[in-house]
C-alpha cells in the first residue's frame, strides 16, 4: 500500500558517483516501504534548487532531497524565490548520500539506507530554522541564498573551495581533515568587522566565522556543540587571530567539541550578523564556495519542515 508520494530530487554524481550505480536499489527500497516517488536527476549547479521551486508550484506533497549537503542545501534554496518563501506545506526527506552529511548528524537522521527509508514513512515533519545570508557571488554580484546547517566567512571558506576542487574519493571526514590542513599552511588571517543585531561591534583579526544552524561541519567536526536548528537563534563561533601552530594544536579538539574553551574563540547567539573587511573573505554556504563578504546574515524561522 502507498502511503505517501513525493518527488526525489536526486543527484546520480553524489557519493563519489555510487548514488548513479545504487539508484535502482534505492528506489525499490522507497517502493517496498510503500512511498511512490517520482524522481527528478539533477543535471548540475544549480539545477535542484530550479526542480525543487517547479515541483512545488505543481503541488508536490514532499520533496526527498537523494545526494549530499550541497544538493540539500539547493533543495532549501528551491523553496525560496529571493526574499519570499514559496506558499506551500511541503515536508523535506532526506536520504544523505553526500561527502560530508554533516546537517543529518544534527538532526538524528540516519545515514544508512534502510534506516532512513524507515524514518521517512515513520517519521513526522519537524519545522526547522534556516539561515538567509545576502553576499557577492563568483560573478561580482550581490546575491541571496540560504543555508541549513552552516556558513563560514574566512578559513573555512577556503577550506571548502579546496575541497571541491579536488578529489572526494576518500571520503568526508578525510577529504576534509586534509583540505583543512592544508589550507592552514596558507591562509593569512584578515581583518575584520563582525556586527551582532545591529549593535555590538567586534573588530578582530579574523581566522573565521562560523554562522551556524547545525552543530557539525567538515565531515563530523563539531565546530558549535550546541547549536539547535529550531531555536530561532544563529549561533555564532569567532575564532580570532589563531596562528597556525594553534590550528593545528586544535584540530583534534575541533571533532570533539572542546576547542570552544579556547581563549580566541568567542561565542553568541543572534537573530543577525554582519561581516565585513578590506579583503574579501570567502564563504562557505552549506559545503559549497558561494562568494565573499561583505555578507549579511540573519535567522528565518521555522521556515521548511523536515521529516526526523
Amino acid at each position: 500500500m502507498t502511503v505517501s508520494s513525493a518527488i526525489a530530487i536526486v543527484n546520480l554524481h553524489s557519493a563519489g558517483g555510487a548514488t548513479e550505480r545504487q539508484w535502482p536499489q534505492l528506489a525499490r527500497k522507497l517502493q517496498e516501504a510503500g512511498l511512490a516517488v517520482e524522481p527528478r536527476f539533477t543535471g548540475g549547479p544549480g539545477h535542484a534548487a530550479e526542480l525543487t521551486r517547479s515541483a512545488l508550484k505543481d503541488g508536490a506533497p514532499r520533496i526527498l532531497v537523494v545526494g549530499g549537503d550541497g544538493t540539500i542545501n539547493e533543495v532549501i534554496n528551491g523553496f525560496f524565490e529571493g526574499d519570499d518563501p514559496l506558499a506551500t506545506d511541503a515536508a523535506i526527506g532526506l536520504l544523505c548520500r553526500g561527502t560530508g552529511c554533516d546537517l543529518v548528524r544534527t538532526l538524528g537522521i540516519p545515514r544508512d539506507d534502510d534506516a532512513a527509508v524507515r524514518l521517512l514513512v515513520t517519521g513526522q515533519p519537524r519545522p526547522i530554522d534556516v539561515g538567509r545570508v545576502r553576499f557577492v557571488n563568483r560573478q561580482g554580484k550581490a546575491e541571496i541564498r540560504y543555508f541549513a546547517n552552516i556558513a563560514e566567512a574566512g578559513l573555512g571558506g577556503a577550506v571548502v573551495k579546496r575541497v571541491n576542487a579536488g578529489s572526494k574519493a576518500l571520503g568526508g571526514t578525510a577529504t576534509f581533515l586534509l583540505a583543512s590542513l592544508a589550507s592552514f599552511a596558507t591562509y593569512r588571517n584578515a581583518p575584520a568587522e563582525i556586527v551582532i543585531d545591529g549593535s555590538y561591534v567586534r573588530n578582530v583579526q579574523l581566522c573565521n566565522a562560523v554562522i551556524a544552524n547545525g552543530r557539525y561541519f567538515g565531515g563530523g567536526m563539531k565546530i558549535v556543540p550546541d547549536a539547535d536548528p529550531a531555536d530561532g537563534q544563529l549561533d555564532v563561533l569567532l575564532m580570532g587571530d589563531l596562528s597556525r601552530v594553534e590550528l593545528f594544536a586544535n584540530i583534534a579538539r575541533v571533532y570533539r567539541g572542546t576547542h570552544v574553551g579556547h581563549p580566541k574563540v568567542e561565542r553568541f547567539s543572534a537573530r543577525t550578523v554582519r561581516i565585513t573587511s578590506p579583503i574579501p573573505l570567502p564563504l562557505d554556504l552549506d559545503g559549497e564556495a558561494a562568494g565573499t563578504t561583505p555578507a549579511e546574515f540573519e535567522m528565518v524561522p521555522g521556515a521548511i519542515s523536515l521529516i526526523c
